[in-house]
């Protein structure tokens, strides 16, 4: 369990150490694109394994990105999912997962006015056994005002050693 608190603990702190560009005293806004955003995101995710009931599993998220222009960004994406549950993994033994943190670093391409997909590798953490996996997605990014926006996700993340799981959740972001 120390190395998740560890691991939430830097990733807030990295968090808060992102400011964005300061000129004079007042926030320097960029019109092609560039900057931090990042946001707070509350779902449920499917874990789906052979021969274990399915289950859905309330999760929490943080999502900080840099966008390097309206098209293309760079995100770390981070949830924890608030359950114990029991998986298989691929030698077919049931193993229990108390709270993993998933943690991605996912490429962002937006297209289609708000419509941003993103692929990435990652890892499950959990304090028996991790696993390696690789991330797809899509959001839609609804802006609220010029620095607030809406964020419905939908991910795909599929393990390398063991199951897959679904995670639809709904967030709020502000751009820096």
């Amino acid at each position: 369990m120390s190395k998740i608190k560890i691991t939430l603990i830097l990733i807030f702190a990295t968090a808060f150490q992102i400011n964005a560009q300061e000129h004079k005293g007042h926030i320097e806004k960029h019109d092609d694109g560039r900057g931090f955003r990042i946001a707070g995101i509350i779902g449920h995710t499917l874990i789906n394994t052979e021969g274990v009931d399915n289950v859905f599993v309330p999760s929490w998220g943080v999502d900080v990105e840099y966008w390097f222009n309206h098209k293309w960004g760079l995100g770390l994406h981070n949830d924890v999912e608030i359950e114990t549950f029991i998986i298989r993994n691929s030698d077919n033994e049931e193993i229990e997962r108390v709270n993993p943190l998933v943690l991605t670093i996912d490429a962002l391409y937006q297209f289609g006015g708000g419509f941003v997909v993103t692929v990435g590798p990652g890892v499950e953490l959990e304090k028996e056994e991790s696993f390696y996996l690789m991330r797809l997605g899509i959001e839609y990014e609804k802006d609220i005002t010029d620095s607030f926006y809406l964020l419905p996700t939908l991910f795909l993340d599929q393990r390398f050693d063991g199951y897959n799981s679904w995670n639809i959740g709904l967030g709020v972001g502000l751009k820096l």
